[in-house]
């Protein structure tokens, strides 16, 4: 049987050629609904994630503006307590470099325009520090107060233990005073046994006693000073007074007369002043001439002599007119 490359003259069966378009569109609608579905994923993650941004920028902002009222808040506080207490005031002026470095601080935290949760926690806890400052200077101040009510009432005990012991020390000088008046006083001396003698001078130098006023030409006039247990030994002034008839201090500048001041009555005038040497504890007599350049008249005439301001002897003599022979 020979063989030939020209087609049979019979008929040959062909299969139907398969459609896929169906396939096709359905492809291509899964990729659509793929995509859109991808876009309204990403759309929904968008928005959650923007709304993630939302809630953290509010909650950012919150917190700035926490942070913003605690420090406004502190500065407050701060204002407040430093306007009412001088003593606060003047310690917080001492500490303005501390505190304008901190306040700078916070503030460029809190003003920044993208401030992070980082730089919000910072500032609040600079804002912390800053009332923890706060707090210390209020601790100094209280126990600076402490300390000063300590010292007040220690100063009013001292004031009170000054006073009482002013009080004391003026009573004890009064009590010294008057101890030293009354040993002063008693210092004074006395004089006893007082005698006035008129006496005569004769040409040749011969005395005699008379009680002629024409006669009399000086007074002689002795007394003792008596015993004396607290007055000291050493030289003692002795004033004379001489009162004449007429009630007048006979004061001549040959006497060397003088003023004095007495115990009572203040200024005196005194017509010779004796000064005696004086042994402590023993009795000694005193005698001496009183001659006055005037002539002597009648009348009575009184001796008085002081020591220490204090009248210690007095006596009176009477000088007659005299007749021709007396």
């Amino acid at each position: 049987m020979s063989s030939t490359n020209y087609p049979s003259a019979s008929p040959q069966f062909q299969e139907p050629k398969k459609d896929n378009r169906g396939l096709i569109y359905g492809i291509l609608i899964a990729a659509l609904l793929g995509t859109w579905g991808y876009i309204i994923y990403d759309k929904s993650r968008t928005k959650e994630v923007i709304q993630q941004k939302d809630v953290q920028y509010a909650a950012l902002d919150s917190s700035k503006t926490m942070v913003q009222k605690e420090y406004e808040d502190a500065l407050l506080r701060l204002d407040a307590m430093t306007s009412s207490n001088s003593r606060l005031d003047s310690l917080v002026k001492t500490k303005d470099k501390d505190l304008d470095g901190l306040k700078s601080r916070i503030k460029g935290l809190v003003g920044k325009q993208n401030a992070t949760a980082k730089d919000l926690a910072e500032a609040r806890t600079l804002v912390k520090e800053l009332n923890g400052k706060i707090d210390g200077y209020l601790q100094e101040i209280e126990r600076l107060q402490g300390e000063n009510q300590t010292l007040t009432a220690e100063k009013a005990t001292l004031t009170t233990q000054k006073a009482e012991l002013e009080t004391n020390l003026a009573t004890t000088q009064s009590e010294k005073a008057a101890a030293e008046e009354k040993v002063n006083i008693g210092q004074t001396l006395h004089a006893s046994s007082f005698k006035i003698q008129p006496i005569n001078e004769k040409g040749s130098g011969k005395e005699k006693s008379t009680t002629s006023a024409k006669k009399a030409d000086k007074f002689r006039i002795s007394f003792d000073l008596d015993e004396n247990m607290i007055t000291e030994t050493g030289p003692k002034d002795l004033y004379v007074l001489v009162t004449d008839p007429a009630g007048n201090v006979i004061s001549e500048e040959g006497l060397q007369s003088g003023t004095f001041t007495t115990r009572k009555d203040g200024e005196k005038k005194y017509t010779n002043k004796v000064s005696v040497d004086y042994e402590q504890g023993a009795r000694k007599n005193v005698s001496f001439d009183l001659k006055q350049t005037e002539k002597y008249v009648p009348g009575n005439y009184k001796v008085e002599v002081y020591n220490n301001g204090f009248k210690i002897g007095e006596s009176t003599i009477t000088l007659k007119k005299g007749g021709l022979f007396s």
